[in-house]
C-alpha cells in the first residue's frame, strides 16, 4: 500500500554519431531516389525512434498517399491525354518528396539533441548544431522526495589541555565573550539610532 513507487527508468542510450548520420543519409536517399514511392520509410523510422502517435499517423498518411498515387498514376494508358488529376497529383508527389525527408531530418536531429541533453542532466550543451543550446530542460515528472539522511550519533569528547603536540590551541572563551560584548554594544547603538 505504501510502496516507494516505480523505480526510475534508465536513460535511453544514444547510438554513435556515425550510426545516426548513416541512418539519416540512407533514409533520405531512399525516399528521394525511389521517386517518392518509399517516402513513408523515413517517417516510419522516425515513428519507431520517437514513439509518438503523431509520427505513426504521418507514416500512415504518407503510405496511403503513395498507394493512391500508384493507383491513379499507374492506370493503363488507353487515354493518350493527361487527366486533370495528374496535374494535381504529380506536383503533390514532388512536394511530398521534399517534405517527408525534410521533416524526418529536422525531427531526428531535434530528437537526438534532446536525448543527449537529457542524458547529460542538462548541465552541458551538446556539441553540434546551435539550436540545441536553446532547448528547455525536460522535466521527467514530479520531483521525488529525497530519502531522509541519517547521521551517526556524535559522542561528547572531553576537552584536553593543550600539549606540546597540538600546534593550534583551542579558542579561548574570553575572545567569545569579548565579541558578544561588542555585538551587544553595536545593537544598542543601532536601536538608539532607530529611535531618533
Amino acid at each position: 500500500m505504501y510502496a516507494p513507487g516505480y523505480p526510475p527508468t534508465a536513460p535511453r542510450r544514444v547510438p554513435s554519431r556515425a550510426w545516426i548520420v548513416s541512418m539519416r543519409v540512407l533514409f533520405t536517399v531512399l525516399s528521394v531516389f525511389s521517386c517518392g514511392m518509399l517516402l513513408w520509410a523515413p517517417l516510419m523510422r522516425l515513428a519507431i525512434v520517437r514513439r509518438r502517435a503523431l509520427d505513426w499517423w504521418l507514416t500512415g498518411l504518407a503510405f496511403a498517399f503513395v498507394v493512391v498515387e500508384l493507383m491513379v498514376l499507374g492506370r493503363d494508358g488507353s487515354d493518350a491525354d493527361a487527366h486533370g488529376i495528374d496535374f494535381v497529383l504529380i506536383p503533390l508527389l514532388l512536394l511530398a518528396m521534399v517534405a517527408a525527408p525534410t521533416h524526418y531530418l529536422v525531427a531526428d536531429i531535434r530528437h537526438y539533441a534532446q536525448l543527449t541533453f537529457r542524458n547529460t542532466g542538462g548541465t552541458t550543451v551538446p556539441q553540434g548544431y546551435g539550436y540545441a543550446a536553446a532547448l528547455p530542460p525536460q522535466n521527467p515528472g514530479p520531483p521525488q522526495p529525497a530519502p531522509p539522511q541519517t547521521y551517526p550519533p556524535q559522542q561528547y569528547q572531553q576537552p584536553q589541555p593543550p600539549t606540546q603536540q597540538q600546534p593550534h590551541p583551542a579558542p579561548h572563551p574570553q575572545r567569545i565573550d569579548q565579541v558578544r560584548a561588542e555585538l551587544d554594544e553595536l545593537s544598542d547603538y543601532l536601536r538608539k539610532e532607530e529611535g531618533r
